[in-house]
């Protein structure tokens, strides 16, 4: 298992850390698509239809090969949905 991951006790599959951690992460900082799936408690695909549509932020390229989503505009994201925004 990776060190990066932790099973979560209610199901099989692995958790991302920053998921678990996300409350203490600065809002300048980047997560996967994981923890962006895990947060809005949907499927990787639902994330990327989701992200195209504008329902959640748009995530920022970081590399070739690497794509983030901003903290600091995932948290304003869960704001306006948890106020029915």
């Amino acid at each position: 298992m990776s060190k990066d991951k932790v099973l979560s006790p209610a199901s099989p599959k692995e958790t991302p850390r920053s998921l678990i951690n996300f409350d203490s992460l600065p809002d300048s900082a980047y997560v996967r698509v994981g923890t962006v799936a895990g947060l809005f408690d949907c499927s990787v695909v639902t994330v990327w239809r989701k992200s195209k549509d504008g329902t959640i932020p748009k995530p920022k390229k970081l590399s070739d090969r690497v794509t983030g989503w901003q903290v600091g505009e995932l948290r304003k994201s869960l704001a306006l949905i948890n106020r029915g925004v």
